[in-house]
């Protein structure tokens, strides 16, 4: 049935294009040649032009000639005045009717340019004859005829008129000829055109029929595939009787591939007799409802349990009112086992990390408590080596005294170490307080810092501008003054000392924040110590401090999602690198 309308718009198709075609060739053919006239006309009009120019400024000479001869003709003056008038008009004339051609269009501004120029003396020549100054008229002409030739323009003109004028003619000859060539060939076409229509005609027939027979190849090759599945796959009719099932299908739950009419209730000795399932497969025969992924456990005709995913969906057949039903089974009892071993594994992951946490906590409780209860001890150290001190007075030797400086010295150094301690411990309980954060203005705080602890000190500042980061504004402070800190620190020994700040983006599109100086450096392969807690690659002699700094520093970054690392060279400076994301603080709403 669909051949035939496909049949009739070909005819049609034909018919239309048999009958226009010649139609729009005709026409076209036509308009090219009407255009050819009219550019042969034109090229006739350029040379009938360019004499009648010339002869009315040749005229224009001669009367004035006569009018210079005293000749008698009283016409003489009026001809001259009246060329004058008329030779203007004839060159816009053929400036219009040469504008489709540039090189007559160049020569004809060149005749016009020495037109011009020649009127002005005959004009000139006129003037004077009517003051009576003849010998100031006869100059004008022959200045005239001297620097303003125009015959020589005119043959250009006229030779390149008849040059195009010969090249339209030989155009328009091409034209026809073509017109004549395009009209035969398509009679030809047409003939093809008409000769194809009914070859094509004759051979739909027996082309329908071959069709048939790949339709009937198409069904086999489907049934081929269908039955080749692995996955169990059913056609349930109105009633959920079998229609048709593939040999998974049959293999799985023990129904003949050949057998029809059995209900699915009964198929596989009761794996489908669940009633929410058999009531959802009857919504989708009547309400045209698919049933997507629906879960149950099946024993099967091997006495296997399996975990099964069923899909159902209904489709209407061609030759029939009456939809069906197509089943589809996936056994997913492997992929049910491994859930059960990652939900498994998932249980002991969350057991480990609440048994981290809490050890955690009490490592974070066992060091605030050691460092509050070690501040007491310390403080009676102090006041007692004060009160020895005082006690002794005057009598005091130097050793004494020396003995008395040491034990005050590492109070004071133990009392840093507690506070530091402190401070490591609070960076890991806190809340962080997220806000906008302007990272030049904290630089810079901790510049004009870190200077006025070193007053004297030549230091060369690089800074590049830096971003807004939304972040915890007091620990990223806290950041900045460890590493702008400990870069005027290790460049102490530096006459002049060059500190530089810069950010990039990094691959992962957050910010790249580097601090970078050129003072003593480290070995690289002590780099996994300097973030430690109390780790020094350097002596207290020669460098003071802690080594609790930049264990802050990496728990902060680390606390904001980022990451902190350091590179250096002995003696050649070092560079400390930290990153934060680089998402945008909301603004401020008017």
């Amino acid at each position: 049935m669909a051949a035939i309308p496909w049949r009739t718009g070909g005819l049609l198709l034909a018919v239309i294009v048999i009958v226009a075609l010649p139609y729009l060739i005709t026409r076209g053919s036509s308009q090219e040649s009407f255009q050819a006239g009219e550019l042969v006309t034109r090229s006739a009009e350029v040379q009938a032009l360019a004499y009648r120019i010339a002869d009315q400024t040749h005229d224009a000479e001669s009367a004035i000639q006569h009018l210079l001869a005293d000749d008698p003709d009283s016409h003489a003056e009026a001809v001259a005045v009246g060329a004058e008038e008329a030779i203007p008009g004839l060159l816009d004339e053929l400036r219009r009717i040469s504008g489709d051609n540039t090189t007559q269009q160049h020569l004809v501004e060149q005749l016009g340019a020495v037109e011009n120029g020649r009127l002005a003396l005959l004009h000139q020549a006129i003037q004077r004859y009517r003051l009576n100054d003849r010998a100031g008229a006869e100059q004008a002409l022959r200045d005239a005829n001297g620097l303003f030739r125009i015959d020589d323009i005119i043959d250009k003109v006229v030779a390149n008129a008849e040059q195009t004028l010969q090249q339209r003619y030989d155009a328009a000859r091409k034209q026809s000829y073509d017109s004549s060539l395009v009209l035969t060939l398509t009679a030809i076409a047409q003939l093809l055109m008409l000769m194809i229509v009914v070859v094509v005609s004759e051979r739909q027939i027996g082309r329908r029929s071959q069709a048939e027979a790949r339709e009937r190849q198409a069904i086999q090759r489907s049934q081929m595939i269908l039955q080749a599945v692995r996955e169990p796959i059913a056609l349930l009719d109105h009633n959920l009787c079998t229609l048709l099932v593939n040999a998974a299908f049959s293999e799985l739950y023990g129904v003949s591939e050949e057998s029809r009419a059995d209900y699915l209730e009964d198929v596989g000795q009761g794996a489908w007799s669940d009633e929410v399932l058999m009531q959802r497969l009857r919504d989708v025969l009547l309400r045209d409802r698919e049933l997507w992924d629906f879960e149950l456990i099946q024993r099967t005709i091997d006495g296997v349990e399996r975990h099964a995913v069923i899909n159902a969906r209904r489709l209407q057949q061609q030759d029939s009112e009456s939809p069906v039903l197509l089943l589809t089974v996936s056994d997913v009892t492997a992929r049910a086992l491994v859930e059960q071993q990652v939900k498994e594994l998932n249980h002991q992951l969350e057991n480990k990390v609440s048994q981290i946490s809490e050890v955690n906590r009490e490592l974070e409780a066992f060091s605030y408590s050691v460092s509050h209860d070690l501040r007491a001890p310390l403080r009676h150290i102090t006041a007692f080596a004060q009160k020895l001190e005082g006690h002794l007075g005057q009598g005091i030797d130097n050793t004494a005294l020396h003995y008395l400086g040491v034990i005050r010295d590492a109070s004071n150094r133990m009392a840093q170490l507690i506070e530091d301690l402190l401070v490591f411990s609070r960076l890991g309980r806190g809340a962080l307080r997220l806000q906008a954060v302007d990272m030049q203005a904290l630089v810079e705080e901790s510049c004009a810092l870190a200077e006025s602890e070193v007053l004297g000190r030549s230091i060369v500042w690089g800074i590049d501008p830096l971003p807004v980061v939304v972040g915890d504004e007091n620990m990223l402070r806290t950041v900045w003054q460890n590493l702008i800190g400990n870069a005027v620190k290790y460049t102490g020994q530096r006459e002049v000392a060059h500190i530089d700040v810069s950010v990039q983006r990094s691959n992962g599109g957050d910010y790249e924040f580097t601090v970078a100086d050129d003072g003593a450096g480290f070995d690289m392969r002590y780099v996994d110590k300097l973030f430690g807690v109390f780790q020094r690659l350097h002596k207290a002699s020669e460098f003071p401090g802690n080594g609790i700094g930049l264990a802050n520093v990496r728990r902060i970054v680390m606390r904001h999602g980022g990451r902190a690392w350091a590179e250096g060279e002995p003696g050649n400076g070092a560079r400390f690198h930290f990153t934060l994301s680089a998402i945008e603080p909301p603004t401020a709403s008017p």
